[in-house]
């Protein structure tokens, strides 16, 4: 009970020798309850959080694993350091796999750290709230997600903005994912979104309103109208080539296929769809003067007094007050944007072929559509043939699309004949590639099946030979029914550690040394066997470490003396910053206690393998393209491998690396190409990126090609793409 009193190092040790003895006898679990309790209200933050996963680590009950996660709460409200902040988001993704329903209670106290202004912080803590939403508290999730997605909009100041981007699509992809899960919601959140398809997050937000446009047709009619509403404020290309996708495959009634008609060719203007030379020269002009500057005169002035002075005038130029009333849509076309160009005139096309359908439309104002559709479409091949633009190589793509769809409004044989394909074969994909994503995501979160070993006791605690005392609460409560599902392991771990130890010295030297390497993420312990293997003893014996690449030695081994024949573990900490191959290399210094001769022992390097920081990841197909363009770190690695099918190549790849294949591969499918793009976030939030493209020779038929890597930082490149030369050559094992 006065555990408190005696300061934080005096409780870690209780900590300590709780978890020692609990783990030598756990009948004694019992015991140290209410310490335990006592502890998870310290005033100190190590001393709350250590007691936490002590009790979680000894008990499954609920009450132990309620307490401990209220515990890891407060910390992660209350602490400002975020290393402080995402350890607790680790410890609460990891109740969150056992205890899911413990951490639902807790949801909108966790949802509190989306007030930190660092991004990984926010989206650990959307990757943990996420997955446990339910029918109960959707609604007040997605209240809190709207609010923060208004404060994005809301906030100016700079040390919000580098947050902002990144924190606004976070947050529109969960609200993504409940209105996918609860329909309830769809309707509440989209018209907020829609406002936002202006700024930077407008692609998340419109593959978000196209996805709910066809899995809720209720809700079709107000989108469609909002939707022609904003088309004007939209600034980007590709949001705009969504957004007339939609209104050409989900306009059906009469009044909404004549005001999308209007909009559309009202933003879009009379062509032809070329800049005016004039215009162009008065452009140019007025960059040349932004560009130029101020001019700077310097002349010699007598004062008053009959002194002379120099004086510098700075000469301004006046901004030229340009009257720019240019809708974006017609922007766009005239800087030579080939495939907008082509998104447009399909649209109209479907609006067209819909229209000759409805009685509502009369046959003179489908022709009037269908003239002004055939014009646009000139006037879009025209500027495609003179703009010099970079998709000037899709000009023959976009003159036989526009053929066809010239050829389906003129042509009565090809109308026939076009005219299901265009008009319904398109919503049919689309639906089939929402109903694919949603499938592989419920498979995602179908749990796995728990295993244990056969042969495990399971221990009852209604046939303890000792009762519980009246107010105590058994710390093995619950443990029978974890062990029967799977929950505890109890297999022995000795096959894992086994591949971690690294023999350092050889059995023919004075001392025999090895060492026990455990990765935890941002820490690596070392566990040194010493084996004095001479008949002397051994005084003043040290492990003198070293380290190549991002560590540092945090903990050095202490000097000891071992009697003859006598062995020792001693254990060392190194610190790691970031994601690179390090080495560790060291010398063993010792005094013979008979000869008075100093010896000394070099070691084996231990090489730090970088896949043990990496994690596999998953991300949009958007933010794999932005982060591919925004990294700067490149590495080439060209494909020598012995490998000759495409399919197992890329799983060996995959497998070796720790990688999360993100593109859709069917097996069943036959070719001489593959693409594929790869990507793992390592334990430090540091993104590697890689794109695999592989062909397989005809003559030979070896597979040829390059694996490029792409990161923020140069040493994930390097590793990574070492790791890849030297897996490459291995021949996968055979299922």
């Amino acid at each position: 009970d006065d555990v408190g009193k005696y300061g934080d190092g005096f409780a870690l040790l209780v900590l300590e020798l709780t978890r020692k003895v609990c783990k030598r006898d756990p009948n004694q679990k019992s015991r140290f309850v209410r310490v335990l309790f006592q502890m998870l209200s310290s005033d100190s933050a190590a001393v709350s959080y250590e007691a936490a996963w002590t009790l979680v680590s000894l008990s499954s009950a609920p009450t132990a694993v309620r307490a401990a996660a209220v515990t890891y709460t407060n910390l992660l409200n209350s602490q400002n350091d975020n290393n402080v902040k995402l350890i607790n988001l680790e410890r609460l993704e990891g109740l969150k796999k056992k205890h899911p329903k413990i951490i639902q209670e807790l949801l909108m106290d966790i949802l509190r750290a989306l007030s930190s202004p660092n991004p990984d912080i926010c989206r650990k803590v959307l990757d943990v709230a996420m997955d446990v939403v339910t029918s109960r508290n959707v609604a007040e999730v997605v209240t809190v997600l709207k609010r923060e997605v208004t404060k994005t909009a809301e906030d100016s100041d700079q040390s919000s903005d580098a947050k902002g981007t990144v924190y606004r699509n976070m947050l529109i992809r969960a609200i993504h994912g409940c209105a996918v899960k609860f329909p309830d919601v769809a309707e509440s959140v989209v018209h907020v979104l829609m406002d936002f398809l202006s700024t930077d997050g407008g692609m998340q937000v419109i593959v978000f309103v196209r996805a709910i446009v066809e899995q809720y047709p209720a809700l079709r009619a107000p989108l469609l109208s909002k939707l022609m509403n904003t088309l004007d404020s939209v600034t980007n290309s590709n949001v705009m080539c969504v957004c007339l996708w939609i209104l050409g495959e989900y306009c059906e009634e009469a009044d909404s296929i004549k005001e999308a008609f209007e909009e559309i060719t009202g933003q879009l203007g009379e062509p032809p769809f070329l800049v005016h030379p004039e215009e162009k020269v008065a452009k140019d002009k007025a960059e040349a003067e932004a560009a130029a500057g101020p001019k700077i005169v310097t002349k010699n002035v007598v004062l008053a007094d009959g002194t002379y002075a120099t004086q510098t005038v700075y000469n301004e130029p006046k901004k030229a007050v340009v009257d720019d009333s240019t809708p974006n849509l017609r922007k766009m076309l005239l800087g030579g944007d080939v495939f907008l160009g082509t998104i447009v005139s399909s649209a109209l096309t479907k609006l067209c072929l819909r229209s000759s359908d409805l009685p509502e439309v009369s046959p003179v104002e489908v022709k009037d559509m269908i003239s002004k559709t055939v014009l646009i479409m000139c006037g879009v091949i025209k500027m495609a043939e003179i703009n010099p633009s970079p998709q000037k190589s899709s000009l023959s793509d976009c003159k036989d699309r526009l053929t066809l769809c010239t050829r389906s409004l003129l042509d009565p044989k090809a109308t026939e004949l076009l005219k299901p394909l265009m008009l319904t074969e398109g919503r049919k994909s689309f639906g089939a590639f929402l109903k694919k994503i949603k499938d592989k995501d419920a498979k995602k979160d179908e749990p796995e099946v728990p295993m244990t070993q056969a042969d495990d006791l399971i221990h009852f605690r209604q046939l303890k030979a000792m009762s519980v005392q009246v107010g105590d609460m058994d710390l093995d409560d619950g443990s029978d029914l974890a062990r029967a599902t799977g929950y505890v392991d109890g297999g022995s771990l000795l096959e894992t550690e086994l591949s971690h130890v690294y023999p350092l010295s050889g059995f023919a030297d004075p001392v025999y040394a090895e060492a026990l390497v455990t990765v935890r993420d941002y820490d690596i312990s070392l566990e040194i066997l010493l084996i004095n293997r001479t008949p002397n003893t051994l005084a003043n014996l040290t492990v003198e470490l070293a380290t190549m690449g991002d560590m540092k030695i945090v903990e050095r081994p202490q000097a000891h003396t071992i009697g003859p024949l006598d062995q020792i573990t001693i254990k060392a900490s190194i610190k790691v910053s970031s994601t690179e191959t390090g080495h560790i290399f060291g010398t063993i210094v010792y005094e013979d206690t008979s000869t008075q001769e100093k010896g000394y022992i070099n070691l084996n390097d231990i090489h730090m393998d970088i896949m043990d920081y990496i994690r596999p990841a998953t991300c949009t197909d958007e933010v794999f393209r932005s982060m591919w363009a925004e990294f700067e770190w490149e590495n080439k690695v060209a494909i020598s491998t012995s490998i000759t099918e495409l399919q197992p190549f890329l799983n060996h790849v995959v497998s070796s690396t720790n990688m999360n294949c993100l593109t859709p591969i069917d097996s069943s499918e036959k070719g001489s190409f593959l693409a594929a793009n790869l990507y793992a976030r390592s334990v430090f939030g540091e993104d590697a990126l890689v794109n695999l493209s592989v062909e397989k020779k005809e003559n030979d038929g070896k597979l040829s090609g390059y694996i490029r890597i792409r990161s923020k930082t140069q040493g994930i490149a390097l590793s990574l793409g070492d790791r890849i030369t030297s897996v490459q050559r291995e021949i996968p094992e055979s299922d």
